[in-house]
Formats: C-alpha cells, structure tokens, sequence
C-alpha cells in the first residue's frame, strides 16, 4: 500500500514545511510497527519548491490470517487460499487507514507544537494513491471527494491485466487529489473514506467506531449528501452502530445550521452587564448563582448538561468541593473548544481525573448520567421546540434522577430592558419560545409534581420590581417520598414515543454562559 502527499511553498513558505505538519523529518527514513506490518515514512524529494511525504505499508498476509484467527475482513469467514491471496498488502484498505491513524496522529489531529500557526493554514495539496480499491466505481470516487473542497479528483481505472485488454478494467483505480486544503483535513478524510470505498474491514466493529468516525468526520462529514453511505460502509453496516452515528451526524448538522457552534453566536443582550452591576455581565452573575446554590445543595458530583465551550465547567473545577464534574453537549466541536478552554492535555492527573466530557443528546435516556447528586440546565430549555421538552424532563428528571436539578432560562418580561435587543425579539436566533415568570413556575411545578421534586425559585440578577430578573432559577431537589424510578416508563402523555423522538435541533446544542443567552 502506497500514498504520497506533496506541496508547494515559496522561500517564505517553504514546501518542507510538510515535515512539521506530520511531525516526520525530511532527512530521515523512518519505520514504525503497526498492528499488521511495518509502516515507512520517506521524502523522495524535500526542497523550498516542493516537498513529497510517501507512506508505504508492508502487510505480512500470513500474519494477518494468524492475528485474525482464520477470519476474513469484516469477520466473515474466507476460503482457505482466499485467506492469504487477497488484495491487502498491495490496495489501500481499512489496513492503511489504521496505519495512518497511527504515524499521522499528530497530524490528524492538527497540533503542531513546534510551528502551531502551520496547522490552520489551507496549503496546495497533492495525494496519490495508485491502487485503491472502489466497489462502487470511480463515479463513487468522485462523489465522495468531489464535494470536500478538491479543486481536481482524478481516477484512472486500473486494468486486470495490461496484456489482456479485453478482460476489462478491475474494481481498483488510481485516484489524485489535488486542492488547497488543512494537511488535517485531507488526512482525516482519507481515514474515513479508504475503509468506505473498499466497503469491508479487517477487524471487528465495536461501539467505538462511531466515536473514531465522527471525530474524524467532524466538520464534514454531518455535510455531506453522501454521509448515509459513508455511514454505513464504515460501520461495516451495523445496524445499531449506523443509526447511533446517524442520529448523531443529524444532531450536529441541525446544530450547526442553527448557528449554535463554538465561536457563532450571535448574543445580543446578556454579554452587557445590567443596570445594577454595570461591571459584572449577567453571564458571570449566573454562574456564580449556580454555584451558590450547588454548595447550598451539598452537591459533590456534578452534571453539566448542555455544558458547551465549558465556562461552567471550568468554574466547578475550581472548587475542590465538588471533586466530580461532567460535562454533557451534543456538538463535538462544542466539546472540543471547552477541552482546549480546560487545557485537559496539560491538566495535572489529580486535577483532569475531576472532569470528563461527554457527547450526547439529552432528549435521550443516557445510563451514564444516572446517580449524581446534581445537574444543571443552564440556558438549554428554550433551545428546544416545546412538544419535546417532556423528552428531555424524562432522560433528566425521569431516569438520570440527580438529588438536585438547577434550571435557568431568560425571563422574557426583562427583554424591554436590553437597549441592544430590537423590540419583539428572541435573546438568540436558536430559541423556539422564552418564558415569562408565571410559564416558567407553570412548567417546573408539573415538572416537580410529576417526577417526584419539590421547587424553588431565584431571581439572577437585578429583580426590576416591574418586570423582574433578566434571569430566572428553578431549584428542584427530590422528595423525601417515594418517587418514580429511572426504570419506569412513563405515560404517553409524559414523554414521546419512539416515533416522536426529538430531533437534533430541538435538543441540546446549547450557547453557554458568556457566548449567548
């Protein structure tokens, strides 16, 4: 297996520049152990003008068929010559997206500790790949490389046998992509999609591989009008694993079309301070809210749900008190912008062991979240369309069951007082509706009879004597009574049916404190 990438560069920008980005030095040949063979990294040529970078992939068959136990790709048994006269050491498969993953790690992840201004610059691009494998045909090739930015996707079909013309052309092809794209970028693409186009995989597919898939996917893949196929073929079409991936692609791509993403928020309002503190902007003020009140509560381990670029969490990480804290959002790059915010990579053992981030829906039940003494909703219930709010009062109140839930949402009354906010208007463009104070005590006294909890409410804020708070505070804590279990079903008028479950817009991609309201 083979693939070159080559680059351009001028005397200010020279093309070795390419070594820096994989982390590999032009000088050098280098070789690294893999799982099921031996991986080279070598520059046939390494100057100002131009750079090449060439990845070689020796797979040894024997040992494959041995590591895999007599097991063919995908895990379906081969006939017994099949098993070690096969395509693998020479055409680029799940075999070489693997090895890429693993020389290219840094690179994927687009850090580069010595030169970090490198990873972020777009750079003219050529990949090669002589032998890859496309069941589908070139056409499928080129749809599914054709809308990721590549100003030229080339594929030349590879015969079966130059001698033999008329035996046609084999399902391999010989596929250059040329463009100006991120290294990251270009790399994680071809992790996704060499496994996709040989549509089989040599080793077992477990739940992880749609987390490895939408990390790498991120930023792309939720976008692309071939993302069911792509999807599906990577997950070796497992049937459980493709929904989840897809359900999740739809959260991210709802989010993001919602404008909802780390860095575009469009906050009119609660970034100003308010009339009281002209100094203090609400979004602080809130946070210290909910952390008087976690302390008030005795809580220790906490849930953040809707957590976003993390200012919650990074608040709750320096109280010692509260010696577990997690963090739950829907957008993976949400997620990443809050782990950068914490700097996780740099945290101290006893430190990040405090902290974890999760991604997930809260309109679904989610076992991990079950049995902490608090969570809290932070300006996350007006982003969700009202008839699936019970979706969402389940999976927290219903079965995740914190001793204590804090809940805060705008006060609608208070918007007259925003000079910023045009009359008649929303805090931010992703709210489907913003409660006065007589819906909000409505809403969390059903919320509270129904699952067991009795409520509290707390002005954040300055409490205008006409309209009220800017901010308003729900404190759930859990009755001493009986109350429903986590395993209990609710009725139908409690939460959706399986045909009702909230779509991903309508769940939590959430603007936190000091990005929106």
């Amino acid at each position: 297996m083979f693939l070159t990438i080559s680059t351009t560069g001028t005397p200010e920008r020279p093309a070795t520049d390419l070594g820096f980005l994989l982390h590999k030095h032009p000088g050098k040949a280098q070789e690294f152990t893999t799982s099921h063979g031996t991986a080279h990294v070598f520059y046939p040529e390494a100057t100002a003008e131009r750079c090449t970078a060439a990845l070689l992939l020796e797979v040894d068959p024997v040992a494959l068929v041995r590591r895999s136990q007599g097991k063919g790709r995908g895990g379906a048994p081969d006939a017994a010559l099949a098993q070690y006269v096969n395509d693998r050491p020479y055409a680029a498969s799940s075999l070489f997206a693997v090895a890429l993953g693993k020389v290219f790690r840094s690179a994927l992840a687009g850090t580069c500790a010595a030169r970090p201004e490198l990873p972020g610059r777009p750079r003219p691009l050529r990949v090669e790949l002589p032998a890859l494998p496309a069941r589908g045909g070139a056409d499928l090739v080129r749809r599914l490389f054709g809308p990721l930015g590549w100003d030229s996707v080339r594929t030349e079909p590879v015969a079966l046998d130059e001698r033999f013309p008329e035996w046609g052309d084999s399902r391999y092809v010989r596929l250059v992509l040329e463009g100006e794209l991120k290294l990251d970028d270009a790399l994680r693409q071809l992790y996704v999609l060499l496994p996709v186009l040989d549509d089989a995989k040599h080793y077992w597919i477990a739940p992880d591989e749609v987390d490895k898939l939408l990390r790498a996917g991120d930023g792309w893949l939720a976008a692309h009008p071939e993302h069911a196929l792509i999807t599906a073929r990577y997950l070796a079409r497992h049937k459980r694993l493709t929904q989840d991936a897809m359900e999740r692609l739809e959260l991210a791509r709802l989010a993001e079309a919602d404008g909802s993403e780390a860095g575009e928020l469009d906050d009119a309002a609660e970034e100003q301070p308010d009339d009281t503190q002209r100094s203090v902007p609400l979004a602080v003020r809130r946070r210290e809210a909910i952390l008087a009140a976690l302390r008030s509560a005795g809580a220790a381990r906490v849930l953040d749900l809707g957590c976003g670029q993390g200012q919650l969490v990074q608040a709750l990480l320096k109280d010692p008190s509260f010696t577990e804290i997690v963090g739950v959002d829907v957008s993976v790059r949400a997620l990443a912008t809050a782990a950068r915010r914490l700097r996780l990579e740099r945290m101290g053992e006893r430190q990040s062991s405090r902290v974890t981030l999760l991604q997930g829906s809260l309109a679904y039940t989610d076992k991990r979240l079950a049995d902490y003494d608090a969570a809290v909703l932070s300006e996350v219930v007006e982003h969700l369309d009202l008839p699936r709010l019970p979706a969402l009062e389940y999976a927290v109140f219903g079965a995740a069951r914190p001793r204590t839930v804090l809940v805060t949402t705008p006060n609608v009354e208070y918007n007259v007082r925003w000079e910023s906010l045009p009359a008649g208007h929303v805090r931010h463009r992703d709210h489907r509706f913003e409660w006065n104070r007589e819906e909000f005590r409505a809403w969390a006294g059903e919320v509270a009879a129904r699952y067991g909890y009795t409520v509290v409410y707390a002005p954040v804020g300055e409490d205008d004597p006409e309209v009220g708070p800017p901010t308003q505070m729900a404190v759930f804590t859990a009755a001493a009574t009986d109350f429903p279990s986590a395993t209990e079903t609710p009725s139908a008028t409690e939460t959706p049916s399986a045909t009702e479950t909230p779509s991903a817009t309508e769940t939590t991609d959430t603007p936190k404190e000091g990005e929106a309201a």
